[in-house]
């Protein structure tokens, strides 16, 4: 039986299956883009490697529908979304297309005393290895790949078991490009090959996007082969609420960013932090909204349903009260609110991977900023408030490595994007993105 299948989560139907890598294949992967390395990694020009990245980009946008489609059937992503993600997706090729060369330029360096001159160069480390989640799964491949690809990094790319027809499809894309063979390599490989991918001396770096636990393995193997990795874990981010000019707009956004990929992205608004003089108005038009309101879409599977129904079911055993659309039906999750959730519960420091909120009670500025913290995660957060000074205050104190102000949904690809704490580390996205795999040669001329 294959690791890698197309199951429709909607009815449960496998549709494709994708045989896994052989331990030969694994290692041909590693070889192939080992090889790329050594002849177009290190020769080809920074204007050349843009030039096919920005053919990824017109790629991306010429077979939406195909791309849209397969994840559509993987993960359940709806049409529109799908769509979204591949033009985004696109849109992040051709940002590092256009900005490869200024990103990279020689950085001069003032001498404080000698004679001669002193740059930093930035070029390519090699080969790198990519983990990715099956949440997004053309926008991750492409946080990733963009950047490193126009930096002159080769990369061998696991996709998750879920995603191949995805997976195959973004691959043909980067050799349709005209990128050279190995320089971009799709495998469907198990954990142990991976591990062993990791280990390989070729591999200069890893990067994975998925659960705390595959983030754990990945840079405990990583660091005792002293392999640069760039984690991007879960998230429990708050949505912290103060004050409004307009009620309804910001219950509108609220929705928007627990719901959004039926509520199955790490950066999602997930715990929702109240004021005292708001939380009652405010929790009533939220629970309104939220359960009138249908992703018409399932979770990615049914063990993801069943998973997050578990989390759900004990918090309440734990004391705190489930306000709900419905009833799990199979893959298909009802929107939901948690309250009255008791700190002891594990549900108040997990992730809901799903369209569940929590909702908390703040006295103040300072407990709200208490219970944002709270939390083994760092990823992102959002701050509502009518006072500037307010939100550069709590900006400040709360512990994420992103901070979103009087909004929701964002995002940019010229925006960095990462966490601290139990989210990972490391950035993606921006020129900060481009920073991670990148070797700052110092050159240092006397004379």
């Amino acid at each position: 039986m294959t690791e890698y299948a197309v199951r429709n989560p909607a009815t449960g139907e496998v549709t494709a299956t994708f045989p896994t890598a052989t331990d030969a294949e694994v290692a041909g992967a590693v070889a192939s883009a080992a090889a790329a390395f050594d002849s177009w990694g290190r020769t080809s020009t920074v204007a050349e490697r843009a030039a096919l990245v920005r053919r990824v980009a017109e790629l991306h946008d010429e077979r939406k529908q195909e791309l849209a489609t397969a994840m559509n059937e993987e993960m359940g992503k709806v049409m529109p979304d799908a769509l979204g993600e591949v033009m985004f997706s696109a849109a992040i090729y051709r940002f590092y297309a256009d900005n490869a060369e200024a990103f990279l330029a020689d950085e001069e360096i003032d001498l404080l005393g000698g004679e001669g001159s002193a740059v930093v160069r930035r070029g390519p480390v090699g080969p790198l290895l990519g983990i990715m989640p099956w949440n997004y799964p053309v926008y991750q491949v492409a946080r990733f790949a963009g950047p490193n690809l126009a930096t002159g990094n080769t990369i061998v790319l696991k996709h998750a078991p879920q995603c191949p027809r995805s997976a195959a499809l973004q691959a043909q894309i980067f050799l349709d490009a005209g990128f050279p063979e190995g320089a971009y390599v799709n495998v469907y490989a198990t954990n142990e090959q991976i591990a062993d991918a990791i280990a390989d001396p070729r591999i200069q770096g890893v990067s994975l996007t998925g659960s705390e636990r595959a983030g754990a393995a990945v840079a405990e193997i990583a660091g005792r082969h002293l392999k640069k990795c760039v984690l991007e874990l879960g998230g429990s981010d708050p949505f912290i609420l103060f004050s409004t000019d307009d009620l309804d707009a910001t219950v509108e956004a609220a929705v928007e960013a627990r719901i959004s990929n039926v509520g199955q992205a790490c950066n999602a608004g997930k715990r929702f932090v109240v004021v005292d003089e708001l939380y009652d108005d405010f929790v009533t038009r939220f629970t309104d909204k939220l359960l009138a309101t249908s992703a018409g879409a399932p979770l990615s599977s049914l063990a993801a349903a069943e998973g997050l129904e578990k989390q759900v079911q004990d918090a309440v055993a734990d004391g705190a009260k489930l306000t709900t659309a419905g009833e799990r039906d199979g893959a298909f999750f009802p929107n939901g609110v948690l309250s009255d959730i008791n700190p002891e519960s594990a549900a108040y420091r997990q992730e809901l991977f799903g369209p569940v909120a929590m909702v908390f009670r703040a006295a103040d500025e300072a407990d709200a900023v208490r219970i944002a913290n709270d939390t083994p995660y760092g990823l992102g957060s959002y701050v509502f408030t009518t006072d500037a000074e307010q939100a550069s205050r709590v900006a400040d104190a709360i512990d994420a490595g992103m901070v979103f102000v009087n909004g929701v949904g964002a995002e940019g690809v010229e925006l960095p994007f990462g966490g601290i704490k139990r989210s990972g580390f490391g950035r993606e996205l921006g020129r900060f993105g481009m920073e991670e795999f990148v070797n700052k040669k110092m050159i240092r001329t006397v004379r």
